[in-house]
C-alpha cells in the first residue's frame, strides 16, 4: 500500500508559505480584535492639532478605524513580521535574490488575503473529521496565544525592528523636502515622529529637518516644532532651538549686531548644560552694550578692554573642553574676540587720526570697577574698614551730599577693603524698592547681592522667585543661611545704595515698615558675618523710622576730594593722559569746583572739547582762558545737578538766601547781620544750607562754599 501523495503547497515542498500565511492570518485576526486604543487616541490627537494649526491633511474621526488597520496592520506589522521570518531562512541557507526577496514583496502584499481564505478554509476543512478538527483547535489555540503575547509586547519590540526602516523613510522625505525647497505642503507632516508615539529612540537626522523647513517655510516649521516640544522626540526641538541660538551669535558680525545679541538668546527653556554657554555670550554682549554707551572714545575703549580679558578667559576655558556644545561655540567666541579687537584698534587710529584727546570723564552716573578714573578715597575705606571689625558689628550710613561719589565708592570699594570683605551692592533706586510686594523686593535684593558677589569670584546660591510666595521672610532667611555656608570665612558687606528710596515705598504702603526694617535689624544683631552699610543724602535722624530699628549708626561722610586727589583727577586721571594744564588754569580749577569730584570732571570734560575744537598745534596744552571760556558750558551741560539743589534740596527762603549771596560776588562773605536783616526768622533754613554745604560760616558771616554752584544762583 502507498502512502498518500502531501499537496503540493506542503512544508516539504514549500516549507516558507505556511508559517507566512499563519502569521499574516494572525497579524490580521490580532489587529482586528486587539487594535490598540493608543493609537486612536493619538491619531485623533494629531487630527485635533492639525485643525488648529492646518498643517496636516485633515482627518475626521471617522475615518481613524481605517486608517489604523491600514497602517498598523497592513504596512508595519506584515513588513515586520515577514522580514523576521525570512531573516530565520536567511540564517539557515535561503538565496536573498532567488527566493527570500520574492516571498517577501509576495506575502507582504497577499499574505493577509491567503491567511484569510486559508483559516477560513482550515476552519471548515476540520469539520470534516476528528484529526482536522485537532489540527484547526491547535492552530487556533496557538494563533490565539501568539496574538495575545504580541499584542502584549508589541510596543517593545516593533519600534527597535522598525527603527532601520523609519530612518530610511524619514530621510527619504527630507531629500525630497529639500529638493523641493520646502514647499507647502513639506512632507515632513509624514516623519514618524508625527504618527509613531511609541518609538522612544532619537530619529537621526530630524532636528536637521527641522531646521530646514523653519529656514525655508517657517509658518510649517513652527507648528511642527510646537507639536513636537511634547512628543517622545523633543530632543529635537531642543537641539534645534540651541542650534538656532548658535546661527544667531554667529551671524554677529560687528559690535553694533554683539550688543544686540543678547536680546535674541532664548535661555529659559534650556536648562540643561548648554545654558551656561549662553549665559556667557549674553553677559559678554550686555558687556559690549555698555561699553558702546559710553560717552567718549577713550572710555569705550577701556570698558571694552576688560570685555577682551573675559573673552581671553573664557576662550582658555573653551580649549579645555571637549563636550559637544562648547566644541560648537568655540568659533563663536573666538570670532567676537577678533571683532572687539579690531574695534579697539579702529578707535585708537581714529583718534590718533584726528588728534584728539580722549575724554576719560564720566559725567552723571557712578564709576564702575574697570573704570581706571576712580581715584582717591582711600581714608574713607579706611574708616569703614576699622569700623567692620568693631565687636559690636553697628550699622554703617555713608552719607554725603548728591553728587558726592557715594554710589562709585560702592562699585569700587572692593578695592579699598580687604579681600575677606565681600561687597555685595543693591540700589534701592532700581528693581528692589520698584516691586509690587515683599517677594519681588526680596527676591530682587537676592538677585543684586548674587551679582555683586560675582564681581568678587565668590558664588552664592540663587533664589527662586515662586519659592518666596508663600513666606517670603521666611525662605528669605533660609537662603541667608545658604550664603553664610558659601562665604566660607569672609565676611559680607550689604551696602544698600539710596535707602531713602525704600523708605517712600514703606511710606506709600507699598512694604510693611516692621517687616522690611525688622528683617535688616534681625540680619545686624544675629547674622555677624554680615555687616550693614546704608548710603544716602540724609540723617537717620531725618528718618525716625530708620532710628528706632538701627540703633547705634555710625556715620561715614563722604565730601570733596583731597586737594592731591583732586590734582590728580585733573591732571592724571589715567594713564596716557595727553592733555597738559598750566599751572595756574590747575589753580583755577581748583577754585572753582573746590574739589568737588562731580563739578571737577564735569569742567574739565567741558575743557576737553573746547581743546578739542582749536587747532592740533595748540590742543594738548589747557591755559587759564580755556578753564574761563569752558565754564558756561559746565553749567549747561550739568544743569540737572544745579536744578536739583534748587528745586529738591532747598525751600523758596532758601533759594532766595542763595540768590542774595550770590549776587554779592565771587569769594564775598556776606554777614550774618545783613542776612537776618534780608531774612528775618531764617534760622532753620540757614542751618538746612550749612548740612547741604551749600555755604559755609566765615568770621560771623556766610559765603558759598563752592564758586560753580555760585555761579549758577546769580
Amino acid at each position: 500500500m502507498t502512502s498518500p501523495q502531501l499537496p503540493p503547497n506542503s512544508y516539504t515542498d514549500a516549507p516558507q508559505q505556511h508559517p507566512n500565511l499563519i502569521l499574516g492570518s494572525l497579524q490580521l485576526f490580532f489587529w482586528l480584535v486587539f487594535r490598540p486604543s493608543a493609537w486612536r487616541n493619538h491619531l485623533k490627537r494629531i487630527d485635533l492639532y492639525l485643525e488648529w494649526n492646518s498643517y496636516f491633511i485633515r482627518g475626521r474621526s471617522r475615518n481613524l478605524g481605517l486608517w489604523d488597520l491600514l497602517i498598523q496592520g497592513y504596512f508595519i506589522l506584515p513588513i515586520l513580521a515577514n522580514s523576521l521570518f525570512n531573516f530565520l531562512l536567511w540564517l539557515l541557507g535561503e538565496p536573498i535574490a532567488a527566493n527570500i526577496a520574492f516571498r517577501m514583496a509576495f506575502n507582504v502584499v497577499f499574505g493577509v488575503a491567503v491567511g484569510v481564505v486559508g483559516g477560513v478554509g482550515g476552519v471548515v476543512g476540520g469539520m470534516g473529521g476528528m484529526v482536522g478538527g485537532m489540527t484547526v483547535g491547535l492552530a487556533l489555540g496557538v494563533a490565539v496565544g501568539v496574538a495575545f503575547g504580541v499584542g502584549v509586547t508589541i510596543n517593545s519590540w516593533r519600534p527597535v525592528l522598525s527603527f532601520p526602516i523609519l530612518i530610511f523613510w524619514n530621510y527619504l522625505l527630507y531629500r525630497i523636502d529639500k529638493r523641493r525647497n520646502a514647499k507647502s505642503p513639506c512632507l515632513l507632516r509624514f516623519h514618524s515622529a508625527f504618527w509613531d508615539e511609541w518609538q522612544l529612540l532619537h530619529l537621526p537626522g530630524l532636528d536637521e529637518h527641522l531646521l530646514f523647513i523653519i529656514e525655508n517655510n517657517p509658518v510649517e516649521g513652527k507648528a511642527a516644532l510646537e507639536y513636537l516640544s511634547t512628543s517622545p522626540q523633543r530632543w529635537a526641538p531642543q537641539a534645534l532651538q540651541i542650534e538656532l541660538n548658535a546661527l544667531s551669535l554667529q551671524d554677529s558680525k560687528d559690535v553694533k549686531a554683539i550688543r544686540k545679541a543678547h536680546r535674541s538668546v532664548v535661555i529659559g527653556e534650556l536648562e540643561n548644560e548648554v545654558s551656561p554657554l549662553l549665559r556667557i555670550f549674553s553677559r559678554i554682549s550686555e558687556d559690549v552694550d555698555a561699553a558702546l554707551n559710553q560717552p567718549s572714545a577713550y572710555n569705550q575703549r577701556l570698558v571694552l578692554r576688560s570685555v577682551v580679558d573675559k573673552l581671553n578667559l573664557h576662550l582658555q576655558n573653551f580649549t579645555r573642553s571637549s563636550d559637544k556644545y562648547t566644541v560648537r561655540f568655540y568659533p563663536i567666541i573666538k570670532s567676537w574676540r577678533e571683532i572687539v579687537i579690531n574695534y579697539i584698534d579702529e578707535l585708537a587710529k581714529i583718534t590718533e587720526l584726528h588728534q584728539e584727546i580722549d575724554s576719560p570723564y564720566i559725567i552723571g552716573v557712578p564709576l564702575i570697577r574697570e573704570q581706571e578714573i576712580f581715584t582717591g578715597r582711600d581714608d574713607i575705606g579706611l574708616r569703614i574698614e576699622q569700623l567692620l571689625r568693631d565687636r559690636r558689628r553697628p550699622p554703617l550710613l555713608l552719607y554725603g551730599q548728591r553728587r558726592m561719589g557715594k554710589t562709585s565708592l560702592l562699585n569700587n570699594i572692593g578695592k579699598l577693603l580687604p579681600s575677606n570683605i565681600i561687597p555685595m551692592f543693591v540700589d534701592l533706586q532700581g528693581a528692589p524698592s520698584s516691586a509690587s510686594d515683599h517677594a519681588g523686593f526680596l527676591y530682587n535684593m537676592a538677585r543684586e547681592m548674587e551679582k555683586s558677589a560675582k564681581k568678587q569670584s565668590v558664588t552664592l546660591p540663587s533664589l527662586a522667585r515662586e519659592v518666596l510666595g508663600s513666606d517670603p521672610f521666611t525662605y528669605f532667611d533660609e537662603w541667608l543661611d545658604q550664603v553664610e555656608q558659601a562665604l566660607e570665612q569672609n565676611t559680607a558687606l550689604l551696602a544698600l545704595d539710596e535707602f531713602e528710596v525704600l523708605d517712600n515705598a514703606i511710606a506709600r504702603g507699598r512694604f510693611d515698615e516692621q517687616d522690611v526694617l525688622g528683617m535688616l535689624r534681625h540680619l545686624i544683631q544675629h547674622r555677624p558675618r554680615f555687616k550693614v552699610l546704608l548710603a544716602g543724602s540724609h540723617t537717620i535722624e531725618e528718618y525716625q523710622r530708620w532710628a528706632s530699628y538701627l540703633i547705634n549708626v555710625q556715620v561715614v561722610h563722604i565730601s570733596y576730594l583731597k586737594e592731591a586727589e583732586a590734582r590728580q583727577l585733573i591732571e592724571r586721571p589715567v594713564k596716557d593722559f595727553t592733555l597738559r594744564y598750566e599751572a595756574n588754569a590747575v589753580e583755577r580749577v581748583l577754585q572753582l569746583t573746590r574739589c568737588h569730584p562731580f563739578l571737577v570732571q564735569l569742567l574739565c570734560a567741558e575743557i576737553i572739547v573746547l581743546k578739542n575744537e582749536q587747532d592740533p598745534s595748540i590742543r594738548r596744552l589747557a591755559t587759564l582762558a580755556d578753564v574761563e571760556a569752558a565754564i558756561p558750558e559746565a553749567l549747561q551741560s550739568g544743569g540737572f545737578f544745579f536744578a536739583d539743589i534748587q528745586n529738591n534740596q532747598v525751600d523758596a527762603t532758601g533759594q532766595a538766601i542763595l540768590r542774595f549771596i550770590a549776587a554779592q560776588g565771587e569769594g564775598t562773605i556776606v554777614s550774618r547781620q545783613t542776612l537776618l536783616q534780608q531774612f528775618p526768622d531764617a534760622d532753620i533754613t540757614f542751618n538746612l544750607l550749612l548740612q547741604r554745604e551749600l555755604i559755609e560760616e566765615v568770621n560771623d558771616g556766610y559765603s558759598f562754599q563752592v564758586e560753580l554752584i555760585r555761579r549758577w544762583f546769580i
